[in-house]
């Protein structure tokens, strides 16, 4: 029997190597890779318990911890880092540098003096913020939301994220519109869809939904039900009442 595989069949290799220039070509595992440890299961599109009308009830997602990347960095973001370093003490716990972009998980105690850094500093400036959003892991214990920050550099021509985390417990982080003023918009629709309390913010109220809403709906606890819609005559019931595809 010929030892001759067909393309795509070939799925692990044995023998061991050294570094990352000696990692495996694409489509190929190596037997001796350590799986990360995973956090917790979902089973379908939505949050547990929740009725499943999207098609997708069978889906199985894993949660797997936050990852951290190995420093130094290549030369640009590194040397952002070291920056940031000597004007911040602790400014941040982790940085990740994945697909070329760069993530600073900043404590929220100190995300205030972390932006007012990043944009002042003459080597640094990052004079615009982007964007503010959150993000909802109900499996990550004393970390459940994070807001997320985009700035820009338009004068290094660069950008940075910011990532800040909070408990659902204790659901609030510091306002950065004194610093960013355009992130005054942002931050409310951060706190009406997640539940965020930006602190200091001048006008915190909710952008989207109606100010007597309960609830925030991007939420993954947040019930999937809905409102019925009438639209030139037919009515669009709420998801929970639609036809279950399962």
């Amino acid at each position: 029997m010929s030892d001759d595989k067909l393309p795509g069949e070939e799925k692990t290799i044995a023998t061991h190597v050294d570094g990352q220039d000696s990692a495996p070509s694409a489509g190929l595992e190596r037997e001796d890779a350590e799986s990360s440890p995973v956090l917790a299961t979902q089973h379908g599109m939505w949050s547990d318990g929740s009725p499943d009308v999207s098609g997708y009830g069978g889906i199985v997602r894993p949660y797997l911890p936050a990852q951290a990347s190995e420093r130094p960095l290549d030369d640009e973001h590194e040397r952002v880092l070291v920056r940031l370093d000597q004007l911040v003490d602790g400014g941040y716990t982790h940085v990740l540098f994945d697909r070329g972009e760069l993530t600073v998980f900043v404590p929220r105690s100190k995300l205030t003096e972390v932006v007012v850094a990043l944009r002042d500093d003459a080597h640094l400036r990052y004079e615009g913020c982007l964007s503010v959003s959150g993000v909802h892991y109900p499996s990550d214990g004393g970390a459940e939301l994070h807001a997320v920050y985009h700035l820009q550099s338009f004068t290094h021509n660069r950008r940075v994220r910011l990532e800040v985390t909070c408990p659902d417990a204790d659901p609030h982080i510091p306002s950065v519109c004194a610093t960013y003023p355009a992130a005054d918009w942002h931050e409310r629709e951060t706190w009406d869809m997640f539940g965020i309390v930006f602190d200091d913010h001048p006008s915190l109220t909710r952008i989207l939904m109606p100010d007597d809403w309960v609830g925030h709906p991007q939420r993954k606890d947040y019930p999937l039900g809905g409102i019925p819609v009438e639209y030139k005559g037919a009515v669009v019931p709420p998801p929970d009442q639609r036809r279950n595809y399962r």
